[in-house]
């Protein structure tokens, strides 16, 4: 028995980019070697066509084509969902919905964009715009913080990666679309939002009461930790970042009025940003080679960056921080420096975001944020999933100096002890130390590991650097064999 022609509404064919004449839907009126249609405008029903002339198109091979079957089964679900829904519905609400899903059910990353998402998108890029400061994804139906912002109300509040949101002021998040959940906690500056949050170790959630802020991310920040060892924090990578660290770098160099020692390179809690910014900022820091490679099933999508000659830091020591907050661009950094054994990498493991998104801005205003390719270290790991992982591991601990009532009792309190030989009358007397306040510097154990570990590299240099040339060439010699 012969199945009857089913008729396709025009307004689910626009769903795919086209609308096809009626009659052509039929099974008996399909021709597989060639097909009319009729562009579909911006792709929205209910907007006129921009063009009214036909196109004639080869469709070769009819199985590579939209599969009819499933096309009717779309148009299926679409028909009762729009007769039989408790609410009415418009053909508009319906079709964008079904937009939306298919680009949420491939990956966390892609989305369907409305066009005030895509205005937020540039301005996160740029460095200005009012919200929280956080960066997010979903994970189970829940927004997931990746990582607060510096000195933004996330940070402030104290929110961490990690951390699960479940509601935004009272209402749940599971079911909405992370662009949805993203509009809702953007806002105007002053105004208040809670979130409810589920974090881990904690025995229930919580609420954290938020006032949004006008967002101004200053991606490079730089000082001098103490003399002679530099500081260097991205807290997101921008279109402007890669300048801005080489102008930063000088400015370090500056101060400290002679060559440094070393530099820590701070890419916790970095959620990323623009490719282009960690490419600058890897350049920067090597002489050559390459620096990230990324692979995808479209021809613009095989991209490949090096090195150009030129080490701003003429081989300065490097230690890197990351930690779980670090994402996507910081692992670029991260990963290109550790490769070519141009930093240590320290801190605990990264995100593991190892795709990137390309935007591609519709003609109807909206957007689509697609993911089209992963990308590799230069040597050839995969960072999906998996993160960067540390040379050195060094869990995040607060530390707290120790409250001494005068100084600490030593040999030279024992009675009868000898002393060292020297006129007793030169003998400096010993003074209590004196009391001081920690900053937030001093508490912070991974940025302390960091330091000491450069500055252990610094003695070990130069006490290399003293040894006899026979000897020191002996003693490289040993520390090959022994790597062998």
């Amino acid at each position: 028995m012969q199945r009857p022609a089913q008729i396709l509404p025009t307004a689910v064919l626009a769903a795919f980019g086209f609308v096809m004449s009626p009659a052509l839907l039929a099974d008996s009126a399909i021709d597989p070697d060639q097909e009319v249609m009729e562009p579909a405008g911006e792709g929205i029903p209910g907007q006129e066509q921009q063009q009214q002339e036909q196109l004639q198109i080869d469709l070769g091979d009819p199985e590579e084509q939209l599969p009819l079957d499933d096309l009717r089964q779309f148009t299926e679900v679409f028909e009762r969902i729009k007769r039989g829904y408790v609410e009415e519905i418009s053909d508009r609400e319906l079709l964008e919905k079904a937009i939306e899903g298919m680009l949420s059910g491939l990956d966390p990353h892609s989305a369907y964009m409305q066009p005030d998402a895509l205005s937020d998108l540039e301005e996160s890029t740029t460095g200005e715009f009012g919200g929280l400061g956080i960066e997010v994804g979903m994970e189970d139906g829940y927004v997931r913080v990746i990582a607060p912002i510096d000195d933004t109300p996330a940070h402030e509040a104290g929110l961490q990666p990690g951390d699960l949101i479940a509601e935004i002021d009272g209402q749940p998040v599971q079911g909405i679309s992370l662009e949805d959940a993203v509009s809702k906690m953007r806002g105007e500056p002053g105004t208040s939002i809670t979130l409810t949050i589920v974090r881990e170790g904690e025995s229930a959630p919580f609420e954290v009461e938020l006032e949004r802020d006008v967002i101004q991310v200053v991606s490079v920040r730089s000082r001098l930790l103490e003399e002679d060892y530099g500081y260097m924090r991205i807290s997101q990578f921008q279109q402007k970042t890669g300048e801005d660290f080489r102008k930063a770098f000088e400015e370090i160099k500056e101060e400290n009025e002679r060559p440094l020692k070393g530099m820590i390179l701070d890419l916790r809690n970095n959620p990323g940003g623009v490719l282009e910014a960690a490419v600058e900022v890897s350049d920067a820091l090597l002489n050559d080679g390459k620096i990230v490679y990324t692979e995808g099933r479209i021809e613009n999508s095989q991209l490949s960056f090096n090195a150009s000659e030129g080490d701003i830091t003429d081989d300065l020591p490097i230690v890197v921080l990351i930690n779980a907050g670090s994402a996507s661009a910081s692992e670029i950094v991260a990963g290109a420096l550790q490769d070519h054994g141009r930093a240590v990498i320290m801190g605990t493991d990264s995100f593991g975001k190892g795709s990137v998104q390309t935007i591609m801005p519709l003609a109807s205003g909206h957007g689509i944020k697609l993911t089209t390719a992963r990308y590799f270290t230069p040597d050839g790991r995969s960072i999906q999933a998996k993160g960067i992982e540390p040379d050195i591991t060094v869990r995040q601990a607060e530390v707290r100096d120790v409250e001494e009532e005068g100084r600490g009792f030593t040999e030279a309190d024992l009675r009868g002890h000898l002393d060292d030989g020297g006129d007793p009358d030169e003998m400096p007397e010993q003074e209590a130390p004196e009391a001081r306040d920690q900053d937030d510097e001093d508490r912070d154990y991974q940025l302390r590991s960091a330091l000491n570990l450069l500055k252990g590299m610094a003695i070990l240099d130069r006490r290399r650097a003293a040894l006899p040339g026979d000897e020191a060439e002996q003693d490289h010699s040993e520390e090959n064999d022994n790597n062998d």
